[in-house]
């Protein structure tokens, strides 16, 4: 069998055949991370002793074909052991180099900011555009710290669960003291300077809603004096008709306002889809109120036909009507010329794109409203000609069939918007074109560019950063002559990994600023894009 002494780093091994004996001496030096050497080869003379000694017993065994061999010299093997940091294990809850801002650590760990001055401060890059730099504390300092305010963990808990309680208390105080301040200025009068949300209906969309508000509302209001008074069924359909625009214009008015509010931590991306919901609702209204009672009516009428009354004064109310209906529309066209106009599309690709949904849902209603108009003065002349009552009902019918047509693209269009839809292909090649083109870029991949509605757009893609590039830009930061000093003076495996844990730090928080550099061009050059997510690849 084989037969083998070891000891240490010494090696022999003898083969037991009619050949002679192989002896391999190995001398192996082990590193470890703190920098000593281990010569383990010439750890134990005794040990190469004891291998000479077997191997002389065992050529004496062959002594009987010593003349046919030939003694082989003895060629030491050399041995390379890669030395390697020993490996560390961080655990599932590594909190040791996290950071935290002073006021998650006040709210979070019951801190007072008194409490805060004792502890190491850290300067980092800020992710916000309004600051460069901001201060940070370390997670293990603000821990050991509120441990040693509170004693206990117990204790800490306890707080709490006390400062929760009271923050429902406090909440729910404030939801009080809001109502009694309400009611105090509904007695004593709001005296305050008009908010910006007033002054949004004084220009733009909500001057159109505004205008289309008080005309609809007056439209109604003649429009059922003669209804009252012939009892037309196409003038009930147009009372009806105007009714509903002044409802769901008061809706868009609404949405318009609560669109204007500034976003909170609930609503990060803000409340600007509040005028495509609304919208929505509008074009909903329209089919249930407008188109609804119009057919239903229409259908009464065909069931059960009446004679008109004199209709002279439903054509004069009609013709009045018909030119408050066209002065708003034409108000609602310029409005949305205008805004294609900035925005360098057409007036067709404007509408359909919903870029402007308050204005559309203006445009449209009245536009339903002057063709209804002409409908319902037409229905009503073959009516007094003939002296058919059928022809009042088929213009009511008409009319419902009109407004179902606009509330079904207004569905429409405002569902594809706040089903969040991509931007136009033209759009976002640019904005890939624009990333690529920078030199930190090698690709991109995965791009979604999604249109949040009134032509605020959120941006999102996966980068293939060049880490040279990256690289050479914190180097050109660096004096590259205390560099070459620090690389010097490296000896040891700990001061090496110092060395590159220090810079490779740095080199992360270099990569991190030129993400914030990308994402900044990337507004500054389209000022539709408002949110931009870039992930590293």
């Amino acid at each position: 069998g084989w037969q083998v002494s070891m000891r240490s780093g010494s090696l022999s091994y003898v083969l037991p055949c009619n050949r002679l004996p192989l002896q391999l001496m190995s001398q192996v030096r082990v590193y470890t991370s703190n920098g000593q050497k281990k010569d383990l080869g010439s750890e134990d003379k005794n040990g190469s002793a004891r291998g000479e000694t077997l191997h002389k017993v065992e050529t004496g065994q062959d002594t009987t074909n010593a003349g046919q061999k030939q003694s082989l010299p003895k060629q030491p093997i050399q041995v390379k052991v890669k030395a390697v940091l020993k490996k560390r294990e961080y655990g599932p809850k590594y909190t040791q180099n996290n950071f935290i801002t002073g006021v998650r650590a006040i709210n979070e760990f019951c801190l007072k900011s008194s409490d805060l001055d004792q502890l190491r401060k850290i300067k980092r890059r800020s992710p916000h555009d309004d600051t460069e730099t901001f201060t940070v504390y370390l997670r293990s300092d603000v821990e050991a710290k509120s441990l040693e305010v509170w004693g206990s963990p117990e204790a800490l808990a306890r707080e709490r669960k006390r400062r929760k309680e009271a923050e429902i208390k406090y909440r729910e105080n404030l939801f009080r003291n809001q109502r009694l301040l309400w009611e105090y200025k509904e007695f004593f009068g709001n005296t305050k300077p008009r908010s910006s949300t007033a002054a949004m209906f004084f220009k733009g969309p909500g001057k159109v809603v505004m205008v289309a508000i008080c005309i609809n509302g007056l439209n109604f209001f003649f429009k059922l004096l003669a209804w009252v008074y012939t009892g037309s069924a196409s003038m009930f359909s147009e009372a009806i008709h105007s009714l509903a625009d002044t409802c769901n214009q008061a809706l868009l008015a609404l949405g318009i306002s609560q669109s204007a509010r500034t976003p909170d931590p609930s609503h990060p991306y803000g409340f600007t889809n509040m005028r495509y919901i609304a919208s929505l609702i509008s074009g909903v209204g329209i089919f249930m109120m407008g188109a609804g009672l119009s057919w239903y009516h229409g259908i009464i009428g065909l069931l059960h036909p009446h004679p008109v009354e004199s209709l002279l004064w439903a054509y004069c109310i009609l013709a009045g009507s018909l030119v408050s209906e066209g002065a708003t529309l034409l108000v609602a066209i310029n409005e949305i010329r205008r805004s294609a106009r900035a925005k360098g599309l057409s007036f067709y690709q404007y509408v359909v794109q919903s870029r402007d949904p308050s204005t559309n849902v203006v445009l449209l209603e009245d536009a339903a409203a002057v063709l209804s108009v002409a409908v319902a003065a037409t229905c009503m002349g073959l009516t007094s000609l003939t002296g058919n009552p059928y022809y009042d009902s088929v213009g009511s019918l008409g009319v419902g069939t009109l407004l179902g047509t606009v509330s079904a693209f207004l569905i429409y269009t405002n569902t594809e918007a706040l089903l969040g839809r991509s931007i136009e292909p033209e759009q976002l090649q640019r904005l890939t074109e624009s990333l690529e083109s920078d030199p930190v870029v090698r690709a991109i991949h995965d791009v979604k560019a999604t249109d949040m509605g009134m032509s605020k757009v959120r941006f999102k893609a996966e980068v293939d950063f060049d880490g040279r590039v990256v690289t050479r830009s914190y180097l050109e930061k660096q004096d590259i002559e205390q560099l070459l000093q620090e690389i010097q003076q490296v000896k040891t495996l700990e001061e090496l990994e110092a060395f590159m844990l220090k810079h490779g730090e740095n080199i992360i928080d270099t990569l991190g600023a030129e993400v914030d550099r990308l994402e900044k061009d990337l507004k500054q050059r389209n000022p539709d894009v408002r949110h931009v997510d870039l992930e590293i690849l």
